[in-house]
């Protein structure tokens, strides 16, 4: 639903999970058409994985909530959605902890979360789950620095999700800054 007394702002959607290994395929065209239907404008996609920049007027939690069920209803997917603002997205690249140590740029990758975690929950992360992998986190966010890659990595989506106790998708660095350009951050 979009709220008409709010200005539209720009959004960045993160779907977790379709067209992976020719599983949840949902064509972007598609996906363009799910955005435009629930009161998205300038609507564009990054490659087939799910990343839209998008303006709408409402909020994030209600621009989630309906891109998960509009997606639902028109493909039978149910793919968590995370929705980040530009400003949120310019702060992920410009606080990333690793770029100041010289980290090579393809080690990085970058897992928004759909709500902060609690303080207790990060305590519960463990540093040591994945020899040569390191993290940090953020308010909403969590930098990964994988050096033997996404593929070997302990730190997935499902062992964030269990231990933030929030939904997570991971993005590699490149997808990051490519998206924070089409959205003019």
């Amino acid at each position: 639903m979009v709220d008409r007394a709010r200005k539209p702002a720009r959004w960045i959607a993160l779907l977790r999970g379709i067209n992976v290994g020719g599983k949840n395929k949902l064509p972007m065209a598609d996906l363009t058409a799910i955005c435009t239907g629930v009161g998205c404008t300038g609507v564009k996609t990054f490659i087939q994985s799910g990343n839209v920049v998008f303006d709408h007027a409402g909020s994030p939690t209600t621009i989630a909530r309906d891109l998960a069920s509009a997606i639902a209803d028109r493909s039978g997917l149910h793919v968590p959605v995370i929705v980040v603002t530009q400003k949120q997205l310019a702060a992920v690249i410009a606080d990333n902890p690793f770029l100041a140590n010289g980290t090579d740029p393809d080690t990085l990758h970058v897992a928004f979360l759909a709500d902060p975690p609690s303080k207790a929950a990060v305590a519960r992360l463990d540093p040591k789950r994945s020899p040569g992998d390191a993290f940090a986190v953020g308010k909403q966010v969590m930098w990964l620095h994988l050096p033997n890659g996404v593929a070997r990595t302990k730190l997935t989506n499902a062992w964030l999700d269990a231990t933030l106790a929030t939904t997570s998708t991971i993005r590699n660095w490149r997808t990051v800054l490519q998206l924070a350009e089409m959205a003019g951050c």
